[in-house]
């Protein structure tokens, strides 16, 4: 299968969270069709945390909703947790409930990128492209810790900055 990916996934460590055995399977079978080598699978996200412990992962995909440990919960910690063993990897979301209340909620609690259910290969290879091909940034701060929401810059902005502290009425210097 052809991505267009320039970096071989061959040299990506991928780990897979989902507690329906098949669909992590179907996203293996996907991966090794990519040429992803290093591939582990597991059912929760808390077991997802133990593995990281163990060996770091380039690339994580997981379920939004899962017991012990969901989706969100693990993407929190694994972004903030003092002690998390890989903070900045990408992480890929995929979820049947693809309501934009979710979608929002992934965003905001870290995830790098969103794929709804049932999943599709060329959707799940458009985000993993994303996050190999054009990473985000990627945002500490007090209220959020996660790669940066921004998708695009519009040097040609003209409009009112929402930023709460650019509330006060802007000047051409403070949008910049």
């Amino acid at each position: 299968m052809q991505t267009g990916i320039d970096l071989p996934l061959r040299y990506v460590g991928a780990l897979i969270v989902d507690d329906n055995h098949h669909m992590r399977t179907i996203v293996s079978t996907l991966l090794r069709s990519l040429g992803c080598k290093d591939l582990r699978e597991c059912g929760d996200g808390a077991a997802a945390f133990e593995l990281l412990r163990a060996r770091p992962a380039d690339i994580i995909i997981l379920d939004l909703r899962m017991d012990t440990l969901d989706g969100l919960d693990f993407v929190r910690l694994l972004r903030r947790a003092a002690d998390s063993p890989c903070p900045m990897a990408p992480v890929i979301m995929m979820t049947g409930h693809s309501e934009r209340r979710h979608v929002l909620g992934a965003r905001d609690a870290g995830v790098t990128e969103f794929v709804a259910k049932p999943l599709s290969a060329k959707a799940l290879c458009a985000r993993i492209e994303e996050v190999i091909a054009r990473p985000r940034a990627f945002v500490r701060a007090s209220a959020f810790t996660g790669p940066s929401r921004r998708r695009r810059s519009d040097p040609g902005f003209s409009g009112e900055c929402r930023r709460a502290m650019n509330m006060a009425p802007p000047s051409a210097e403070a949008c910049a």
